[in-house]
């Protein structure tokens, strides 16, 4: 079974960091493309970044390119999120998924809430 766990949201405030997690299990991680989504409230899923199976390649979105970092490690079929200067912005639920664009598996989330 197809297993994604984020973790690592909370409430944070402007300027802030946090550093988010994808634990995958069931298939093979380092075969798959990954990326972050998120959504915030009333609004549709928003793309943020994107990872190739080896880790060589990574994506952003231009609304958080220079802000956040992804990285993966194979061996332990995790993936992560650096975020830094969190913006109000970015408060959301964020998830992780398979593939860059055609999302087959996806996460439950974890939520971010940057709010003074």
């Amino acid at each position: 079974e197809v297993q994604l766990v984020e973790s690592g949201g909370g409430l944070v405030q402007p300027g802030s960091s946090l550093r988010l997690s994808c634990a995958a299990s069931g298939f093979s991680f380092g075969s798959y493309e990954m990326s972050w989504v998120r959504q915030a409230p009333g609004k549709g899923p928003e793309w943020v970044s994107g990872i190739s199976g080896g880790g060589g390649r990574a994506y952003y979105a231009e609304s958080v390119k220079g802000r956040f970092t992804i990285s993966r490690d194979n061996a332990n079929n995790m993936l992560y999120l650096q975020m830094s200067s969190l913006k109000v912005e970015d408060t959301a639920v964020y998830r992780c998924a398979t593939g860059y664009s055609a999302h087959d598996y996806w996460g439950q989330g974890t939520q971010v809430t940057v709010s003074s």
